[in-house]
């Protein structure tokens, strides 16, 4: 094997890496990348980058992991930083393609209740919230997801309408309404934190006209492509709401602005067993629309039928499959094996902090694959690369981004984590991508970059805005809570 591109002046050199790159038809091999001012990959290949190339090919033996613990110190080329893994596993970082970063403070409500009555609960408490308070919701929400190795997300930003939906009468009722920047705050707070974000911006069209929901969208997009830095934005979404609207209008909108916007449209759909029949009966909306097609996300897609499997297949939607929350709220299981035998396209996301507990992406990969596993009574049903790739690669292909992140190779940014199976120890490592995948946790995430640069470190104390931003929303869900008179408020510490 032969590196990639040219090792040269750097701003960061990775060495004495265990590399998962994750790109297509490469298995991990023993070696080192270089990343310019810019955060991008420049060179990457196999032993040492002052060597030159060996011929010898990667390797993923049993001594895979030998060496000392990841250490940074500064020196080597071009006078730029030398990250020593200390042959570590080194790999992409996780890609969130579904979540709701400003549910973080939420976590606890509607412990036994299924999507419906989960969802009512954390909305009462949010009703009582203001646009400094979704700033600070979604930035402890972007904190959370830097430290646990999820370096990019697709997150549903919470509306300027706080939304109740009425099961029984199929129809969304709406609550209290917010300015613009009630959604501007939380793509601020994306920025702040350092990682990536696509924010999906829900139309609200039942509760302003037409004029009115073009003009919002165009302007939230245009405020995230001129505050955000261009790396960190990952674009602007249509958040797919057909699922709670009460006419096909809803859907025709939503196909106008992806086809204006040139953008994605990912609509939860099909996610519970409740009310499953007026749910499956709104696709046909979509579809009349002209929104399916490969700019079209199904999120959970749990319940589908035989034919809209078919149709989305055959108009390449893709689909975001969260196995986490899906447990957690008794949703049900995503059939994965049937929905890859037809053609879609598959991503992974965390889904929020309220319905998965703990961002661990670890967890998310392993509840997939094991429960896929038992459903199916077959091991091989789902391997560890294959849900892996899902969770880095696959997530970029869903999201139109996979030319920047998802995986390491030259011309993509340098979003990488540092992964010890030795601290605390794995035992030998037989196959990496089971390693990595089944036996490593959050316990043995040791670093995290995004584009080259350090967002996370478990030998460091916690950043001043980390600190800051737990203190603020402490005090602002709990403050939250009883403005809008939820009597049995968190505990604060």
């Amino acid at each position: 094997m032969k590196a990639d591109g040219v090792a040269g002046a750097a701003a960061l050199t990775v060495v004495n890496a265990l590399l998962v790159t994750m790109a297509d038809g490469q298995e991990p091999f023993r070696g080192w990348f270089t990343v310019d001012d810019s955060g991008t990959i420049t060179a990457i290949g196999p032993g040492d980058p002052s060597a030159g190339a060996p011929s010898d090919g990667p390797s993923g033996d049993a001594d895979a992991a030998a060496g000392s613990a990841a250490n940074e110190a500064a020196g080597s080329a071009g006078g730029g930083t030398v990250l020593d893994a200390g042959g570590a596993i080194v790999a992409p970082g996780f890609i969130s393609a579904h979540s709701h970063l400003f549910m973080s403070g939420l976590r606890g409500l509607g412990v036994g209740e299924t999507l419906y009555g989960w969802l009512a609960e954390n909305m009462a408490v949010l009703a009582g919230a203001g646009v400094e308070d979704l700033y600070w919701f979604t930035l402890h929400g972007c904190l959370d997801f830097a430290e646990n190795g999820i370096t990019s997300a697709f997150n549903f930003t919470q509306s300027r309408v706080l939304w109740e939906y009425d099961q029984h009468a199929n129809k969304a009722l709406p609550g209290r309404i917010q300015p613009v920047d009630f959604v501007t705050r939380q793509v601020d707070a994306g920025a702040d934190a350092g990682i990536r974000v696509m924010s999906a911006v829900r139309l609200d069209d039942e509760a302003f006209d037409e004029a009115q929901v073009l003009d919002t969208f165009a302007q939230i997009a245009g405020y995230a492509d001129a505050k955000v830095p261009a790396p960190l934005n990952l674009g602007t979404a249509v958040f797919g709401a057909v699922q709670w609207a009460s006419s096909p209008r809803s859907a025709a909108l939503e196909a106008e602005l992806m086809r204006r916007h040139t953008v994605i449209n990912q609509a939860h759909f099909v996610e519970t067993a409740e009310a499953i029949e007026q749910q499956r009966a709104k696709f046909a909306w979509y579809d009349e629309a002209g929104a399916l097609g490969p700019r079209f996300l199904f999120g959970h897609f749990v319940h589908p039928t035989d034919e809209m499997v078919d149709k989305a297949a055959a108009t390449g939607a893709g689909m975001v499959w969260q196995p986490t929350s899906n447990g957690r709220l008794g949703s049900g299981i995503a059939d994965i094996p049937r929905l890859r035998a037809a053609g879609i396209r598959i991503g992974v996301g965390l889904d929020d902090q309220s319905c998965t507990d703990i961002s661990d992406p670890f967890q998310n990969m392993r509840i997939g694959i094991y429960t896929l596993r038992a459903l199916h009574s077959d091991a091989k049903v789902l391997m560890p690369r294959e849900m892996l790739r899902m969770h880095t690669l696959g997530s970029a292909e869903v999201l139109g981004v996979a030319d920047r992140v998802g995986s390491l190779e030259v011309g993509k940014q340098a979003d990488f984590l540092v992964v010890d199976p030795r601290q605390p120890d794995t035992g030998p490592i037989w196959d990496v991508y089971a390693t990595y995948v089944f036996a490593c946790g959050l316990r043995n995430l040791k670093q995290v970059y995004v584009g080259g640069r350090s967002v996370y470190d478990a030998s460091q104390p916690p950043s001043e805005l980390a600190t800051t931003a737990s203190a603020e929303l402490h005090a602002r869900v709990g403050h939250a809570a009883r403005e809008a008179g939820v009597t049995v408020g968190p505990l604060t510490y």
